[in-house]
């Protein structure tokens, strides 16, 4: 087998080296994986909120690009596809779903990238017997359940009755859901059930009957 001089095989790698970077001579350039915007704030896992802030990019098409709140329905209003709804769904799955709708009738392989600018407030009231009584706020990309507020409310006083703590829950029909839950037993290990908590819950923590 005919072996290929030693300085036309290190220009042949140096060659490859150039084209993995730089492309073939005279091809577009690939998409950056990310746009510019706040990625210390982007979380694709994160579903998407009533009055979220959110940047939408669409790669090499800036007229297109907004900068839009998520309605207290759950809708995006975005340029020709009008409105979208994204009720329960992730950043991501906002994504594709958008990808999807362009590039139905608009645009060949669009790239869409969402930001989360800044996330809606949200809050649930705690009450009763605990040491600081009042709105805690649930933090963004976090779940939280009935014990982490309880705790972030300076926790249960001395006369606190664990065993009948009240949740109080307005669901998306405007059906109000009371439940009576036993927080003792999830402090003594009981982890079948967290509890969690969503916007606008309402905890009260009665006090023991002496």
């Amino acid at each position: 087998m005919r072996r290929l001089p030693t300085t036309l095989i290190h220009f042949g790698l140096a060659f490859m080296v150039s084209f993995s970077m730089n492309g073939a001579p005279g091809s577009a350039k690939t998409a950056p994986a990310m746009l510019s915007g706040k990625p210390a704030l982007r979380q694709g896992s994160h579903k998407l909120q009533a009055m979220d802030l959110l940047k939408v990019q669409i790669y090499q098409e800036a007229e297109l690009d907004r900068e839009l709140r998520v309605s207290r329905d759950f809708k995006l209003n975005l340029p020709l596809i009008g409105l979208v709804d994204v009720t329960n769904l992730s950043v991501r799955d906002t994504e594709t779903m958008i990808t999807a709708l362009y590039g139905q009738d608009f645009l060949v392989n669009p790239q869409i990238n969402i930001t989360v600018i800044e996330y809606a407030q949200r809050t649930v009231n705690v009450m009763g017997a605990v040491n600081a009584p009042g709105a805690v706020q649930l933090l963004p990309e976090r779940d939280a359940s009935l014990l982490d507020v309880i705790a972030r409310a300076g926790g249960f006083t001395r006369l606190a009755n664990r065993g009948r703590v009240s949740l109080t829950r307005t669901q998306a029909n405007g059906e109000v859901q009371n439940l009576i839950i036993n927080v003792e037993q999830l402090m003594v290990g009981d982890s079948s059930n967290r509890w969690p908590v969503q916007d606008g819950d309402i905890v009260l923590i009665p006090e023991k009957l002496l």
